[in-house]
């Protein structure tokens, strides 16, 4: 019966505590909007205050792994350098201590009892989601209800772990002490069990709990020497959250995530032989200025969590440079990667401004080849039904937002320089047409979502619909290539080929739209089929509008007509 309340006693508050901090943290997170991802992206040059805006953005949203999440798509979207996010992510790591605080203050000081405060914090957060009628009001009381059930998990798993003090359950505190008293079984597990969870602040408060319930014994100085390892097991399990959510980003997300792995790992790496002839231990103590007790074991494990955070962190903030270079060593660009992004846009070159804008215009070639195949794929999987053409879109997609980034910024330092009035007034030109390309990836995004609602719903185009988009198709892409071409050699007559396609596709759609209404009153075609196609020849239709524009900046010799 004992075994059975620990086991779901601690599941059930585990859940709570976890759905609480995902409330509370997004409640937070949301009465900041869009200032901390602004204040994370304005980190200056400045390792320090990087580290410390990583760690203030953490202690205020109480989760690490978010912060992370963030620094992966703002160094993704070209916000932040790889230095820079490394910087961040040491703070963050930093920030995510003070969970394991506010758990040690709760769960073992008693500084009040949870059962009498946890409640009347999910009814009042409860009673502002639902009357609530102004947006902070319901936000308030969405941070107000995390931070209940925070406290109710963390009861929870209090009371459920209250069965290890009986004589009757001490088996089940043995396999707890036999796996601590091997370290590098402990920190696996700490390390599988953060993994799996994706918190590790709810690991750390489980810890604390397990510590504070005589779960590794009621020996203190012992208990604590098991728990070290499974704090440092946590602090490698954390990694992985970042790891997910760099699946979906370019490289340099996956760098930002590789550097928050091997920083994590190599701090690890470097304490364990102080943990294994028992010096780390001793040094918790020493900044301790109470004695190990029952009551005092939590505030020890969570020194214990913060000095190896603190201390790994601005160990490894004067070798930011070094540990960014290990980062691209492990993780080199591939052919595809290549591809992907900028690279030829040299920074030395900027004082030779021919050479850099030479640069900038192959590497607007690129970002429009890009654009093209994210189109091509995304024309052919609404033509073909071809969910694997699709799935290759939002990466083309995000390779293009990547160019631009990056184009942007170099033609910004460009402009910085002494140019001559001819290439200075170019430079306005070629940002518009970067711009145009990235709208064209923006209209390739959503013939995809189109296509994909066409799949879903098993939608057919008639013969005459199919055929019709075909000639669009067809259409685009000879307007596309002439464009390529006109950018590529500065081809004129190219341009002036392109803008005869785009008289050709608007002709296209008014006339398209006509006999798109004719089929619905014969009723051979049905209202959502029929939609789908209007949706696609308008974005067609605004895809040829962009290009349109890049031919006219070539036709213009790159030069503002007067």
């Amino acid at each position: 019966m004992n075994l059975r309340e620990l086991l779901f006693g601690t599941i059930g508050g585990l859940a709570l505590f976890l759905y609480g901090m995902r409330l509370l943290s997004g409640g937070l997170k949301t009465a900041a909007g869009d200032r901390l991802k602004g204040l994370l992206a304005r980190v200056t040059k400045w390792r320090i205050v990087a580290l410390l805006v990583g760690a203030g953005v953490t202690s205020l949203i109480q989760s690490s792994s978010a912060t992370t999440v963030m620094v992966v798509g703002l160094i993704n979207a070209g916000l932040l350098t790889l230095k820079q996010a490394i910087s961040v992510i040491l703070g963050a790591n930093i920030g995510t201590t003070v969970t394991g605080w506010l758990v040690a203050a709760v769960a073992g000081l008693g500084a009040f009892k949870i059962s009498t405060y946890a409640l009347p914090f999910v009814a009042a957060g409860f009673v502002m989601q639902v009357i609530g009628r102004h947006p902070r009001v319901k936000t308030t009381g969405t941070i107000i209800l995390g931070f209940g059930l925070l406290l109710l998990g963390l009861h929870l798993m209090k009371e459920a772990c209250d069965v290890l003090s009986d004589e009757r359950n001490s088996p089940i505190a043995g396999v707890l002490q036999a796996i601590g008293d091997r370290p590098i079984v402990a920190l696996l597990a700490g390390a599988l069990f953060t993994m799996i969870i994706q918190s590790s602040s709810a690991s750390i408060a489980i810890l604390i709990v397990l510590a504070t319930n005589g779960g590794f014994g009621t020996d203190w100085q012992h208990a604590l020497r098991i728990a070290i390892p499974f704090v440092l097991g946590d602090n490698i399990g954390t990694t992985i959250t970042a790891q997910l959510a760099a699946l979906q980003t370019g490289l340099a997300g996956k760098r930002a995530a590789m550097a928050h792995t091997l920083f994590n790992f190599t701090g690890v790496i470097l304490i364990l032989p102080f943990v294994y002839v028992g010096l780390y231990p001793q040094l918790v103590e020493l900044i301790c200025p109470v004695g190990l007790t029952a009551g005092t074991i939590s505030v020890h494990i969570a020194i214990a969590h913060s000095v190896f955070n603190i201390v790994a962190a601005f160990a490894i903030l004067p070798l930011v440079g070094l540990l960014e270079r290990l980062v691209l060593v492990v993780m080199p660009a591939r052919h595809k990667d290549l591809e992907a992004m900028p690279v030829t846009l040299e920074r030395h070159l900027l004082e030779t401004p021919s050479l850099a804008l030479a640069q900038a215009k192959r590497e607007i070639v690129r970002m429009a080849r890009a654009a093209k195949e994210a189109l091509d794929n995304a024309v052919e999987g609404l033509c073909d039904d071809q969910w694997p053409a699709l799935s290759k879109v939002a990466k083309l997609e995000d390779a293009v937002d990547n160019f631009q980034t990056e184009i942007t910024r170099y033609l910004v330092e460009l402009s910085q320089q002494q140019l001559e009035p001819q290439m200075a007034n170019q430079l306005p030109v070629l940002l518009h047409m970067v711009n145009d390309i990235e709208r064209v990836g923006d209209h390739a995004m959503n013939i995809m979502e189109i296509a994909e609602r066409k799949i879903q719903q098993r939608q057919t185009f008639t013969e005459l619909a199919a055929q019709e988009i075909a000639r669009m198709r067809q259409e685009i892409s000879h307007m596309f290539d002439n464009v390529l071409l006109a950018v590529e050699i500065n081809h004129v007559a190219s341009a002036k080929k392109a803008l005869v396609h785009e008289e050709a596709i608007n002709e296209m759609q008014e006339t398209f739209r006509r006999t798109h209404a004719e089929r619905l009153m014969q009723g051979t075609c049905d209202i959502m089929t029929g939609l789908t196609f209007i949706n696609f020849i308008n974005n067609m239709e605004k895809i040829g509008d962009h290009l349109t524009n890049i031919a006219q900046g070539v036709i213009g010799g790159l030069q503002w007509s007067a």
